[in-house]
């Protein structure tokens, strides 16, 4: 794509696209302060989604500034700008997965030992592998100014880089791609490996009086395994289509509408999140709830769920209480 027919990023994709970088903004940081100030939530889990919160804030605030600017040259704060979001982006492709995996070996592999053992191998690799890409493509003059071929006014791969196809691949898709195939097959073996459990259980189990809310507890956690890996999807795929569409030389990447999906979906990870593991796990939303607005419904409801799902109830055995523990405190403990 020559200079001329750079992509066109309208005022009203920038509005949307601002918007969508000021609610992953603050859905980032949400995720990271309720984490420390309730000092019972600072699990594994949790801790590996703070890290990944991080990679999202950062993705927020440099997409923000490329969207706002909408950079034309291959200026130093183009350059900067593009540093920042592709490491950024680039790890949180990282911390995503490693999320899946260490749920995964704690849940299905049942080690938490074994869990707890890759959290310095997580960092190693969600640090250290986009910052040795992003220092290399900087030193070789890749990031500048790419004319929005698969970006929304951001800077990323130079678009007079002759080999910028493989630079673009090596700087966030083909972790993107991986993260495709990956997510899904880990979530799906997990819920294959609770399900399995709790045909199991049901077998020796009597029912009990409690048991609807044990269901309704194991449920929603059911429903975070399933929504993770498609939210994530939905999110990413229209950045894919634009690349897709930019190998094929197609101009239907330029569409306005495409790029305002590329541009949502790229800056609402932090948001996403926030929605997932805050607003809707009841234990951290009712603690705001009190926390904001000092009610006493709010106040009776964070009783209600310390007396909850987080205590043994009676007719569970120890395995149960795991089980809930490592699945639906993706919502508590991630």
């Amino acid at each position: 794509m020559a200079d001329g027919n750079r992509t066109v990023v309208y005022f009203s994709e920038q509005v949307v696209v601002l918007c969508s970088c000021a609610l992953s903004f603050l859905g980032s940081s949400l995720i990271i302060l309720t984490y420390i100030i309730w000092a019972d939530l600072r699990t594994t889990p949790r801790r590996l989604l703070v890290f990944l919160s991080v990679s999202d804030w950062l993705s927020a605030v440099s997409y923000a500034f490329g969207v706002w600017t909408v950079f034309r040259t291959d200026s130093l704060d183009c350059i900067a700008q593009g540093a920042v979001s592709t490491f950024a982006n680039t790890s949180s492709f990282f911390w995503t997965v490693a999320i899946a995996v260490y749920l995964y070996v704690f849940i299905v592999r049942s080690s938490q030992r074994a869990a707890d053992s890759l959290v310095l191998f997580f960092h190693f690799v969600s640090w250290g592998v986009p910052l040795a890409i992003t220092v290399a493509a900087v030193c070789m003059n890749k990031i500048g100014y790419d004319a929005s071929e698969v970006s929304v006014g951001w800077c990323w791969v130079r678009i007079h880089a002759p080999d910028r196809v493989l630079w673009m691949l090596l700087t966030g898709k083909i972790w993107e791609f991986l993260a495709y195939l990956t997510l899904p097959v880990l979530y799906i073996l997990i819920k294959r490996h609770i399900h399995i459990a709790h045909t199991a259980l049901s077998e020796y189990r009597p029912i009990l009086a409690n048991r609807p809310p044990s269901q309704s507890f194991s449920s929603m956690a059911d429903m975070k395994l399933t929504l993770i890996p498609i939210i994530f999807i939905v999110l990413r795929i229209w950045s894919t289509v634009r690349f897709i569409l930019l190998l094929a030389g197609s101009p239907a990447s330029q569409n306005p509408v495409l790029v305002t999906l590329h541009g949502i979906g790229n800056t609402s990870q932090g948001a996403a999140n926030c929605i997932m593991f805050v607003l809707l796990t009841r234990p951290i939303r009712t603690r705001l709830c009190a926390a904001l607005f000092c009610c006493s419904k709010c106040r009776a409801d964070v009783q209600h769920s310390h007396d909850g799902p987080d205590r043994l109830l009676p007719g569970q055995d120890a395995y149960t209480q795991r089980e809930e523990d490592s699945t639906s405190r993706l919502g508590t403990d991630r």
